[in-house]
């Protein structure tokens, strides 16, 4: 008997600065628990709220700040497993579904990591094609996924 997938709704932000689009460098930020491992900001949808109220909250609570314009939002929902080791912690989950979205930082200098729950020791913006070489592996084929879109949108 083969065992349905338990997938955490979740979201997620390719933010890109206040110069946008003049200049289309995307966030990246360390993760605290992992030295060297980059990603973009995310995290679950709690229950009763929208994607794009997920996203606020997400963003407020990981990066200090909401004040976000959204330029584009990916039009599915994408889908990937944990590795083992996650999946351990994250239990019943055996992985993540998300809503990804661009959005633009209406203030850069308004980021702060130093959050309640501090999620990322630092931050920097990198060419989009950089991004690829400094995210888990497993979430790769996801990120390649969004960024394509967002390129062959004209966004990214």
């Amino acid at each position: 008997m083969s065992h349905k997938k338990n997938y955490r709704p979740n979201v997620a932000a390719i933010i890109v600065s206040s110069a946008y689009p003049k200049e289309k460098m995307v966030f990246v930020a360390e993760r605290n628990d992992i030295s060297g491992m980059w990603q973009f900001p995310q995290g679950g949808i709690d229950a009763g709220e929208t994607p794009t109220e997920a996203l606020l909250r997400e963003l407020e609570e990981e990066i200090g700040t909401n004040d976000v314009e959204i330029v584009g939002e990916h039009p599915e929902w994408i889908s990937y497993d944990f590795p083992k080791h996650v999946a351990k912690k994250m239990d019943p989950f055996d992985g993540q579904t998300q809503r990804y979205f661009l959005v633009r930082l209406k203030d850069e200098s308004l980021v702060n990591l130093e959050t309640e729950h501090p999620e990322f020791v630092n931050h920097k913006y990198v060419d989009v094609n950089a991004v690829l070489g400094m995210v888990a592996k497993f979430k790769k084929p996801v990120y390649e996924k969004v960024i394509e879109h967002f390129k062959k949108e004209g966004l990214l």
